[in-house]
């Protein structure tokens, strides 16, 4: 169905508003992914709230439901068909209810063919990005009832103008760019995302003194690879900018490319003290012959290079990463060249992964994969070494005295426990009260396990209360 004879973003939602006759019908939005996937879904959410919709915490309090997909690993691709299969009976029960797939899912030929042919319920399908899309979506539905799936040509335009629905008022994630043209040979990010291509510096200065000036604390910069940002500066131009605004907050920005983290990147990161002392820096593998073949265009050399530079102009800065287990043609040496990385660089946190083929990249179709009980037992291997050098970085925070941006209740059960990140984002559980969410607090450390910290709050009298 063509899309071309509809009103813009904002006549569609001027239109649906019409059609809604003044009621507030709920929107559903669940995603899956990244934190970028987590950016997509506050925007999606301020597109539908423009339509009149009113954003809801259950499925079935919604007439419009919002499914924002990652294709990133096959596991969370079948997780979210499993949940889309769940809203079957919520469409039966209500006819005119409209169920959307959004994000990296609907970006994918085979993916948009199998909801279109499978799954009668889902309404359309809206590629990754594309939130000032959503009321043309939403208007065709209402019009017509009809479906409509499509995987569009990847769009340079940026959408400005979508206030986002956020999740938390004291930190927020604000994307920089969007896209990939990096094309790792297990990722399918530059194929559902698309080229990069970046906001405009004064866009994105607009939008983080506005959290500012709401009381956010806690700002995350994001990108596939900020570093690549391009938009009438360079990345540590950005940032440095953005860490001179004037109130009390941190900003954190992910992902970086080890291939271009810069001296200039890590000279802000020393200069300014806003600029939270954490880098994540992913390695992928530790063997410069996986990284060749999985076209990630570094050594190990020149990563624990990086590494080196960014101890000495960050000092106590926490460091973690990203790795691949399993990738086709991992040998037991290349394996084991990942865990000497890991000694040598003590990261205080990895994100790891079994190997997943994706359709569609190059890895996928090498005939030499590694079987799955191998990988499981590398990966074990792995999380074991990780535990023990996260112990020991932890052990050094005993007795510290360090500052937490109070999330709120802890989720670990623990009653009367809150717990916040630190500036290089550890995680902290402490005797916490109501007033701290969304404040800096200064915790005392009396117990470290390996991905945590417990303590106790430093108060004044004016606090204590």
């Amino acid at each position: 169905m063509d899309i071309s004879n509809f009103p813009d973003a904002a006549g569609a939602a001027n239109e649906v508003r019409q059609m809604l006759g003044g009621a507030r019908p709920g929107v559903y939005v669940l995603t899956f992914g990244c934190q970028q996937n987590e950016a997509d879904s506050e925007r999606l959410l301020g597109a539908a709230r423009s339509m009149g919709f009113l954003p809801v915490e259950k499925p079935e309090q919604a007439s419009l439901i919002l499914i924002n997909t990652c294709a990133i690993r096959e596991h969370a691709e079948l997780k979210a068909l499993s949940v889309i299969g769940q809203f079957k009976h919520l469409k039966s029960e209500d006819p005119s209810r409209i169920i959307g797939v959004c994000g990296c899912m609907s970006a994918e030929p085979a993916r948009v063919e199998q909801f279109k042919s499978s799954y009668p319920y889902v309404s359309f399908t809206l590629q990754p990005g594309a939130a000032d899309q959503l009321a043309q979506m939403v208007l065709n539905a209402m019009r017509s009832g009809k479906r409509f799936f499509s995987v569009p040509e990847q769009s340079a335009k940026i959408a400005e103008g979508i206030e986002p629905v956020r999740r938390f008022r004291h930190k927020a994630w604000v994307s920089v760019m969007y896209g990939c043209n990096n094309f790792c040979s297990y990722c399918i990010v530059p194929y559902v995302r698309g080229r990069e291509r970046s906001r405009s510096r004064e866009a994105i200065l607009k939008e983080v003194r506005q959290l500012i000036a709401d009381g956010c604390r806690d700002i995350t910069l994001l990108g596939q690879n900020v570093n690549s940002y391009a938009g009438s500066c360079d990345f540590p131009t950005l940032l440095r900018d953005v860490a001179s605004l004037p109130g009390e907050f941190l900003v954190r920005f992910m992902t970086s490319h080890p291939k271009d983290a810069s001296p200039q990147l890590l000279r802000v990161m020393a200069d300014c003290p806003k600029v939270a002392p954490h880098l994540h820096l992913p390695l992928q593998s530790g063997s410069d012959r996986i990284l060749r073949e999985m076209n990630r265009k570094y050594t190990r050399e020149h990563y624990l290079g990086i590494v080196a530079d960014f101890r000495r102009a960050v000092p106590h800065a926490s460091l973690t990463t990203d790795l691949i287990v399993g990738f086709p043609g991992e040998t037991e040496e290349d394996f084991e060249a990942t865990l000497q990385v890991m000694r040598q660089a003590r990261f205080d946190m990895i994100y790891s992964f079994l190997y997943s083929p994706r359709r569609g990249t190059p890895a996928a179709d090498r005939p030499d994969q590694v079987p799955d009980d191998i990988k499981r037992e590398r990966m074990q291997r792995l999380l074991r070494l990780q535990d023990e050098l996260a112990g020991s970085i932890a052990a050094g925070y005993l007795g510290k005295t360090v500052r937490v941006l109070s999330d709120g209740p802890s989720k670990d059960g623990a009653s009367g426990l809150y717990s916040g990140r630190t500036g290089g984002n550890k995680l902290v559980h402490y005797d916490g009260l109501p007033d701290d969410i969304g404040r800096f607090i200064d915790v005392e450390i009396d117990r470290c396990e390996p991905f945590a910290l417990y303590g106790t709050a430093v108060r004044t009298g004016t606090d204590a209360g």
